[in-house]
């Protein structure tokens, strides 16, 4: 469980500094991570109920929040570190009563109680900190702080360029009681060779092995595709049945 060096630059993703100076030098844009909610739609709506309170991690400029205000979502708490982009998006949006802005880092959301939220979303977060120094502590606080803000039943979803040999070691821990499904999406832009159509169904999960691994004839159609991870927070019942994935050295 080390920092992602394979998919990093020289930038520090987990530093407020890095993306103060980023949303100054992007004042008045917007930008989303890896899928607009377009293609997002039918994985939110399947698992997240329009009456949900929704914490939204590491919201930055993005339009994600929008967007499912504007399909029906009726309370998101959005929260960023760096206060530059805060700031820019509570005044973006001071009269959508849907949305509220706090800044705030993720590795302590101590301001909320337990249990205060029916879903986490995070597209790109826990990658920004898998960056960071100290990567593995800092994964290790934010996903901790998830699973305590979680109420029971209710869902962390990651959307991640993190493959399972990467994400579950850290995901699938007994003490955050999640109960993982696991989803694949070609880039928005991806072209299939030749023009040829897929008969894969994005929206049916894959199934993982014991090790918590991609299956050996699981083929990605895009190299560069993005992994969706649907982590439901079991209730005591659940988690007496709850498998788990040994920590080996094949997936460390």
């Amino acid at each position: 469980m080390f920092r992602d060096v394979s998919s990093c630059n020289t930038y520090n993703y987990g530093d407020a500094l890095y993306w103060d100076s980023r949303y100054i030098q992007e004042a008045g844009g917007a930008f989303d991570w890896y899928q607009r909610y377009s293609s997002l739609r039918p994985f939110v709506r399947r698992y997240v109920p329009t009456s949900s309170r929704v914490l939204m991690v590491g919201c930055g400029n993005a339009l994600m929040s929008e967007d499912m205000a504007k399909d029906g979502y009726e309370d998101i708490m959005n929260i960023d570190i760096s206060s530059v982009a805060i700031d820019m998006m509570r005044r973006k949006y001071e009269f959508v009563p849907q949305l509220k802005y706090m800044q705030m880092d993720v590795r302590d959301m101590s301001f909320f109680p337990d249990e205060s939220f029916d879903s986490v979303m995070d597209k790109g977060t826990l990658d920004s900190l898998m960056c960071g120094t100290d990567a593995p502590i800092s994964a290790s606080r934010m996903l901790g702080e998830v699973s305590r803000l979680l109420k029971p039943g209710g869902t962390y979803m990651l959307i991640t360029y993190g493959d399972p040999s990467a994400r579950m070691p850290h995901l699938n821990r007994p003490v955050y009681g999640w109960n993982i499904f696991l989803y694949n999406l070609p880039r928005p832009d991806f072209k299939r060779p030749g023009g040829c159509s897929s008969t894969k169904s994005y929206l049916e999960p894959i199934p993982i092995t014991e090790k918590g691994l991609l299956p050996a004839d699981f083929v990605l159609e895009d190299p560069d595709s993005h992994f969706i991870y649907v982590c439901k927070k079991m209730d005591d019942t659940e988690l007496r049945n709850m498998p788990t994935y040994p920590l080996t050295s094949e997936i460390l």
